[in-house]
């Protein structure tokens, strides 16, 4: 039975998977991130905390806690890092407040600490490269992947300015669908060093969302290496003990 439970549970969150994709709108690219690279994690946080943080906080991740995993010293952070004020032992948190977040924006910015450990860093990945500019949107932006989203695109400047390329008109919907995304203004990247900038975001999400996989990926190695070394020795045990049976 507990296995069945256990079968029946994993399908179901296959199903709820697959919903939240068809209604995020399209597939996924991959991220390609990787929480060894320290000099990816540092340069994330910086774009992160440059560009996203004046109105996304990270509320479960602290400052000292940032530079210790990713080798940052106290004044790096606090001069680099930290535009609100806060002291190094405290949350990211934002200077917006529920008021202007509401007025801005028509609510105030989600907190961002788990969005990667609940929608992945492909969807994090492909979500900061999807926006595109739309004129019939209350802030002129719009995004393929998460329809109608009310923000603007953080990263415009770096990215330059996309357009969308419509397809045929949909019969159903009398709406012409978006095909494709053309940068029409390059922005302060090329496309391949934009691509990167994305990912160091996405990585450095990715480790907001847990801190301690960091740490758990290293004694991991130490543990695997010890079970191993383990077994070896109860081997050699067993055929002491059996060297005489016949």
């Amino acid at each position: 039975m507990r296995v069945l439970h256990k079968i029946a549970t994993f399908a179901a969150g296959l199903l709820v998977s697959a919903s939240a994709f068809a209604a995020s709108g399209g597939a996924l690219q991959q991220a390609g991130t990787d929480l060894s690279d320290r000099a990816s994690l540092q340069r994330g946080a910086q774009l992160y905390l440059n560009y996203c943080a004046g109105c996304h906080s990270l509320k479960y991740l602290r400052y000292s806690r940032m530079a210790e995993d990713l080798g940052l010293t106290e004044e790096e952070v606090m001069q680099n890092l930290n535009f609100t004020g806060a002291k190094f032992g405290e949350q990211i948190h934002v200077s917006l407040n529920n008021e202007q977040g509401n007025e801005w924006f028509g609510k105030m910015p989600p907190d961002l600490s788990l969005i990667s450990r609940v929608r992945g860093s492909d969807w994090v990945y492909t979500y900061l490269k999807s926006f595109y500019l739309d004129e019939s949107r209350p802030l002129g932006w719009n995004n393929t992947l998460y329809p109608n989203v009310s923000m603007p695109n953080p990263l415009w400047d770096l990215q330059g300015l996309q357009h969308a390329e419509l397809g045929a008109v949909d019969p159903m919907t009398s709406e012409r669908k978006v095909v494709g995304l053309k940068v029409t203004q390059p922005g302060s990247m090329d496309p391949a060093a934009f691509d990167q900038s994305v990912r160091d975001i996405s990585a450095f999400l990715e480790y907001a969302g847990e801190p301690a996989a960091l740490k758990r990926e290293k004694i991991g190695v130490w543990v695997v290496l010890f079970l191993a070394l383990f077994t070896f020795l109860a081997w050699l045990l067993k055929k002491e003990y059996w060297r005489d049976v016949h």
